[in-house]
């Protein structure tokens, strides 16, 4: 299921990555959504949700880290 919004995201992604993460993430997880929408097309036994949400997180991971404070802040 596809996030048309940010507000759309889960809350588990919405309380704790900052607004430009959540449009990495929420554009990381549609393109997925429609990448891997084949089963053949993906690794394991991951559904389409699974899949898409792992590369959301890879997708903000390159540009944010948890600091310290267990905040997600960009990284530098």
């Amino acid at each position: 299921m596809p996030y048309s919004t940010r507000s759309d995201l889960p809350d588990s992604v919405k309380h704790v990555l900052p607004a430009h993460a959540q449009d990495i993430y929420q554009q990381a997880f549609n393109s997925a959504w429609q990448q891997y929408k084949e089963a053949e097309d993906r690794r394991g036994d991951d559904s389409r949700e699974e899949v898409s949400h792992k590369v959301a997180w890879a997708a903000v991971k390159k540009e944010y880290e948890k600091g310290d404070d267990l905040k997600w802040h960009p990284k530098r």
